[in-house]
């Protein structure tokens, strides 16, 4: 019962990432967002999420994991509420980035309190494997509870339908999870604000060169602003007595390759989820829970290899899971950059889906494990809150670049798709190409197409590159077999 408390927080928490997507359209609508502003409903809350983390790792070592998680998930609720009834634009991204923070104190929490409630060995082993499949799998599950919620209620419903399973959550919390001790120790304010607004500024800096181009006066002061904050923000942990990142976890060759392959995953699988949301609803035209059943076996996928890996891990070590997951993720997204606009779901979606969620699955649940053994009581909140952090940050931030490849390749396909359509078009047709400026289709499918193929391009760079971190720099001694195992193996993973 305390693992299903704590991995139903977590997909919870998860789930907000991508339940919006499919109801951005009518969010548009209502709220009369112009296209531009509509991605920071998502982006207010993966940038306030992943930049608090460490943050809410902190205070649940200092103010005790339990108080902590259960005042976040109710932070989670009351955003979600205000979020639902929001009139306006600015009152639904203040709610968005509300979320994030309550996202930001619950979920390392939550992880946690599992490496302290079960046993190191097998069961602690079987926990993470819920945990990782439940954070990998989060995804799908959205888009599908998204399209349902849209299709048979309205957009309101997808941050409402949080506050009855975050009340429930509060409820079974104090019966089935246990306080955990409390460390005294300072809040480091300075250090979690300039990590967050340099990845905010880097995010942006990356979204604005899409539309705005490298050069512009702005998309540089964001980049130089964020290389600035960051820079501090390294100098701040070095000479501070508490930090929020312990910089000495990135001393051990396996936690920060681990860290490493994070970074380049959770951009992968971000990419993955917004491509192909766009792709299955644009060019195959499926309708909003047709898209979400569509992304539905990414789940199943994922859960059988975070299963996988979960029994095999004491056999065989954390690497080679590792290592053979990424290879998998970058071969289902190489195998859809050959999408085009005669492709089928069944044809060219699914089964480049399916190899690429094995891979996550069996990815999730090693990183895990490996990102949090060993680490002494005192600082699980904060290597479970890095872990976390290094996931949506690199989301957020791996999304931004896949962005503006997608940017590049769609502006290039459109002057090939332009002169086209403007030699067979009506003189009706040019007139709303003139006003609109979008282009009907086929031509605006073949432009949509060469975007995402070349983002996934970038994708499977990003997935190769994190199987040759786990290749090159993750090292498992017989000793930490014995550890996987149940036994007391000295030294750490």
């Amino acid at each position: 019962m305390a693992l299903f408390v704590l991995a139903s927080c977590q997909l919870m928490v998860v789930l907000d990432i991508t339940i919006v997507n499919i109801a951005l359209p009518h969010i548009q609508s209502a709220l009369d967002f112009s296209t531009t502003s509509l991605s920071w409903v998502v982006s207010a809350y993966t940038l306030t999420f992943g930049g608090l983390l460490l943050l809410g790792g902190r205070a649940g070592d200092i103010l005790g994991r339990r108080r902590v998680f259960i005042f976040g998930v109710l932070l989670f609720v009351l955003a979600s509420l205000l979020g639902g009834f929001a009139q306006n634009s600015g009152q639904l991204l203040g709610a968005r980035a509300l979320q994030g923070v309550g996202g930001a104190i619950a979920s390392p929490t939550a992880l946690a309190l599992i490496s302290t409630t079960f046993r190191e060995g097998p069961e602690r082993n079987r926990a993470f494997g819920v945990f990782a499949a439940v954070s990998a799998g989060g995804g799908a599950i959205g888009l599908l509870a998204g399209g349902m919620l849209v299709e048979w209620l309205n957009w309101r419903w997808v941050l409402f339908v949080n506050v009855p399973i975050g009340l429930l959550i509060v409820l079974a919390t104090p019966k089935w999870i246990r306080e955990s001790e409390r460390h005294p120790g300072r809040f480091d304010l300075s250090g979690a604000l300039t990590s967050t607004v340099g990845m905010v500024l880097l995010v942006y800096g990356f979204i604005r060169a899409a539309d705005d181009g490298w050069r512009d006066a702005l998309t540089l002061a964001s980049f130089a602003g964020a290389v600035v904050l960051l820079a501090a923000f390294i100098l701040i942990e070095r000479r501070s007595r508490q930090p929020i990142t312990p910089l000495h976890m990135f001393a051990d060759r396996n936690r920060a390759g681990t860290y490493g392959i994070m970074l380049c995953l959770a951009a992968a699988i971000f990419g993955m989820f917004f491509f192909l949301t766009l792709f299955v609803q644009n060019v195959l035209e499926f309708s909003p829970i047709e898209a979400g059943l569509a992304f539905l076996p990414v789940s199943a996928v994922i859960a059988i290899g975070a299963g996988l890996a979960s029994r095999f891990l004491p056999v065989y070590g954390p690497k080679p899971f590792m290592v053979l997951g990424a290879i998998l993720a970058a071969t289902g997204l190489a195998w859809l950059t050959l999408t085009d606009v005669h492709s089928t779901y069944a044809g060219s979606v699914l089964g480049p889906m399916l190899v690429f969620s094995l891979g996550m699955g069996m990815e999730f649940v090693s990183l895990t494990l490996m990102a949090l053994s060993n680490v002494p009581t005192p600082e699980t909140g904060a290597a479970s809150g890095l872990l976390n952090a290094t996931q949506q940050v690199g989301g957020s931030l791996g999304l931004s670049i896949l962005v503006t490849m997608y940017g590049t390749a769609s502006a290039n396909e459109a002057e090939k798709q332009i002169p086209a359509f403007l030699q067979q078009a009506t003189p009706a047709e040019r007139l709303r190409f003139e006003r609109t400026e979008q282009l009907p289709k086929p031509w605006s499918d073949e432009i949509l197409t060469a975007g995402v193929s070349a983002s996934f391009i970038m994708a499977a760079i990003f997935t190769a590159v994190a199987a040759l971190i786990a290749l090159i720099v993750i090292q498992v001694r017989p000793s930490d077999l014995e550890r996987l195992k149940g036994g007391a193996g000295p030294g750490p993973m």
